[in-house]
């Protein structure tokens, strides 16, 4: 594989940043993850926006190239890809080591690709099966604390609820994902994911006015769904609301839309609004990438 550091393509194995980085020492850093489909990048410019706002939240926001979606193509081109995962890293760079940040930023940036399957109407899922969720005791860092619409490499957080998926399960399979709640019992999001859940006929997902990140995903579904005048309701929600719901699913760049079959042992699975946004959202693709 070549990846892009700093400017430069170079082999997977030559793909390295200093020790000294603020990145890899404090998770001082900003990141997206994305799909290609057919050599272009889903939702380009809105994952370019958060990323720009990522790094003026953490006050480096001249640090993003305006370069940065040639160095994308140039990178899936370098490694002869149409369909994959991209992640874009920008850090404040290599300063003295101390926390206070220095006024002066050389950034590192990095963008790394992996292989995915062709998406769309003839696509395959990069998910086996459905997901079976378990809330978890870790709760989301409160925006006054940490933003919560600032994504940086600092993932404790989500770290720390899989880790407890793992102790649960012991010697067996864990859970696919954790559900993350607010400090006030909402439902927030997962891990890695968005949460969607429907009832009488209407789809319902954490608002953002809770201590969650909005995906670009979750942003497509919602469109679509308003697109076709679904019932669609964000608020505040128990656990109960969606263990009593009539289906649900996850959402994020790599999962697409993946349904939830169980939420704590208790079967929810998938349903006929979930699987039309499933193939609206693959005919969205379909039209947009091939």
């Amino acid at each position: 594989m070549q990846y892009h550091v700093n400017g430069a393509l170079v082999p997977e194995d030559e793909a390295t940043v200093s020790v000294r980085d603020r990145g890899f020492m404090y998770g001082d850093a900003a990141f997206e993850t994305l799909r290609a489909y057919g050599g272009e990048p889903f939702r380009w410019d809105a994952h370019r926006e958060r990323l720009q706002r990522t790094a003026e939240t953490l006050g480096f926001a001249d640090a993003v190239p305006e370069n940065l979606r040639e160095r994308v193509d140039e990178t899936l081109a370098a490694n002869d890809l149409e369909e994959a995962y991209v992640r874009l890293s920008v850090t404040r760079g290599v300063q003295p080591g101390k926390l206070t940040p220095g006024r002066e930023v050389d950034p590192t940036v990095v963008v790394i690709c992996k292989r995915l399957p062709r998406g769309g109407l003839e696509g395959e899922r990069v998910w086996d099966e459905p997901a079976s969720v378990q809330t978890v005791r870790t709760r989301r860092i409160p925006s006054e604390a940490v933003p919560a619409d600032a994504k940086t490499h600092n993932y404790l957080n989500g770290i720390l609820g899989r880790l407890e998926l793992r102790k649960a399960a012991a010697s067996g399979e864990p859970a696919d994902e954790c559900l993350i709640r607010d400090t006030d019992g909402n439902l927030a999001e997962g891990a890695t994911s968005n949460l969607f859940f429907v009832t009488d006929n209407g789809l319902r997902t954490p608002s953002t006015d809770l201590d969650l990140l909005p995906g670009v995903t979750r942003d497509v579904v919602l469109d679509i769904a308003r697109g076709e005048d679904f019932p669609v309701e964000t608020g505040h929600y128990s656990l109960d609301a969606l263990r009593d719901a009539d289906e649900a699913f996850l959402t994020n760049s790599t999962w697409e839309i993946r349904p939830i079959a169980t939420v704590d042992g208790i079967s929810v699975g998938t349903g006929p609004m979930t699987k039309l946004l499933q193939r609206l959202f693959d005919e969205r693709i379909e039209a947009e990438h091939y």
